[in-house]
């Protein structure tokens, strides 16, 4: 599962898939600004309209990673880093899914479609690194060594200063606390068995209290302490923001992605619901044979699904979240009330596929993994070459970025703040920084609701969208070949075009020579 990821990822069109958002452009700059200052910065340096304001690199331990990884090997070792992350994250989901009882089969099945729907965010982007602190985070609370709880603090210390996906990891927290809570309360009999379970679930809320309020207080070592949960929640409840993210919008279900999320939201309810006891399945469930889900699994399910479908950018983790909750749940069933050749199939399909997991279960070192891991890596560092071919060769898809017109702008003498849509401002940050600065990229939190109103209003060309020119000067413009705003400055009289592509479109001021 690793190594068929990974190498697809770095080596096919897929490594360019991986860079189709322009932001790690200024994640690999901002890194190498602190790898130069030895500190993380507190204001923006990247923007002319928000240069020396207070600016949350919240982000700051993947920038320095990706900032060197371009430094040595350039934007392949950046799709290297993804492309691990990527790939440990899915093969530790199917190895948590053998180890906890899937048949293999049924595993990589649902391993697959989690993958599949996953695709829709498969970007060079801390988030990857989320997804896969998020199945390390489930895996270590859905232990039946629950000490291994106090390994979450620690966790949390790196997570909070990779991504703002922190969040998820006090929500699942919260839901195995819930979990716990209510299997205490459950546990009312007088049976020995029932007093062990209820002492048991107990402790373990206990525990699990605790080791929420430990994480809490690590959630505050990063650069920025408390005023970090301050920024990300004013962030996060901005309504105009949200509304106006792609990301943040729901999924459209007609995309592929999309309709894989929707199969594992259906097996997740089927599952789920065949396991609640029918009135026949209640003597069995009494005998010791429980069939009803825990509360916990239930929570997650509910919130995965909440989740996917709140916003897209959701939907890997909501995808990974059912797959670990759902799959220890799906058996291949028995064939003892089956005749005939129908049984013998059964029997010989059921031994074969115990035999295949056992096998699995059995593999120890991941040496695999670790040598696809090394040699790509060194491959990268070689600049992409193995012996005398090019096999990796990661780069900014020249159909999706202005490539040719930043190109243009290297060479033009230009030296002043330059205006684009939010969506390439990362890509130029990538390009021209420092000899240019950009009017605004897509950290939208940086920019706020008040300026990125105004921005849209230009940028839809409605009525006073010239204020923001005169507001926000620029002695440039790189924008989109199709867009509303590039047909108007074709006929404004203060730009006149110098470059023109299928992609992008450069305007100048008429003052500029």
């Amino acid at each position: 599962m690793f190594v068929g990821i990974a190498c697809a990822l770095v080596f096919t069109p897929l490594s360019v898939r991986l860079l189709d958002d322009a932001g790690i452009g200024w994640h690999i700059r901002a890194g190498q600004q602190m790898l130069a200052a030895h500190a993380v910065p507190r204001v923006d340096s990247f923007s002319s309209t928000m240069s020396g304001k207070p600016w949350f690199a919240w982000e700051w331990l993947f920038d320095v990673a990706v900032g060197w990884l371009d430094s040595a090997a350039g934007l392949n070792g950046v799709v290297w880093l993804a492309a691990v992350m990527i790939g440990l994250t899915f093969a530790l989901t199917l190895r948590t899914l053998v180890r906890r009882g899937t048949n293999l089969p049924v595993a990589v099945g649902l391993v697959l479609l989690a993958v599949a729907a996953s695709m829709i965010h498969f970007l060079a982007r801390p988030h990857v690194v989320s997804w896969l602190l998020t199945v390390a985070w489930f895996c270590v609370l859905d232990s039946k060594h629950d000490r291994r709880a106090w390994a979450l603090p620690a966790l949390m210390v790196v997570w909070v200063n990779v991504h703002g996906g922190f969040l998820v990891g006090f929500v699942v927290l919260g839901i195995f606390f819930v979990g716990a809570l209510c299997e205490w309360l459950q546990a009312r009999g007088d049976r020995l068995e029932d007093i062990v379970q209820r002492i048991a679930a107990g402790r373990r809320s206990w525990r699990l209290l605790w080791v929420g309020m430990a994480c809490a207080v690590a959630s505050l070592v990063n650069p920025y302490g408390w005023k970090l949960h301050e920024h990300v929640y004013s962030y996060l409840t901005n309504r105009f923001l949200m509304d106006h993210i792609n990301e943040f919008q729901s999924p459209n279900f007609h995309g592929v992605a999309e309709r894989c999320f929707l199969v594992l939201v259906l097996i997740a309810v089927v599952v789920l619901a065949a396991k609640i006891p029918t009135q026949a399945a209640k003597g069995a469930a009494c005998m010791g044979h429980p069939t009803r889900p825990r509360m916990t699994s239930v929570l997650i399910v509910l919130f995965a699904i909440y989740a996917g479908c709140y916003a897209s950018r959701n939907i890997p983790i909501a995808s990974l979240l059912m797959v670990l909750v759902v799959g220890p749940m799906m058996r291949l069933a028995g064939g003892e009330r089956m005749h005939g050749s129908f049984a013998s199939l059964r029997m010989t399909t059921r031994g074969f596929v115990e035999r295949i997991t056992a096998v699995e279960l059995n593999q120890r070192g991941h040496i695999w993994a670790v040598v696809a891991a090394v040699v790509t890596l060194l491959i990268a560092l070689n600049g992409g070459r193995a012996g005398s071919s090019v096999v990796m060769d990661a780069h900014f898809d020249a159909k999706r970025m202005p490539v040719g017109a930043v190109a243009f702008l290297e060479k033009s003498g230009i030296t002043g703040p330059v205006l684009s849509v939010d969506s390439w401002g990362g890509y130029l940050i990538y390009r021209l920084h420092p000899k240019m600065q950009v009017v605004l990229d897509d950290r939208h939190d940086l920019y706020g609701e008040a300026f990125l109103r105004d921005y849209l209003k230009m940028l839809h060309v409605e009525p006073g969208w010239k204020q923001f020119l005169r507001e926000h000067p620029a002695e440039c413009a790189v924008l989109p070949s199709e867009a509303a705003l590039t047909t108007v400055l074709r006929g404004d009289r203060e730009w006149r075009a110098v470059y023109d592509d299928e992609v992008a479109v450069v305007f100048v001021g008429m003052d500029i020579p």
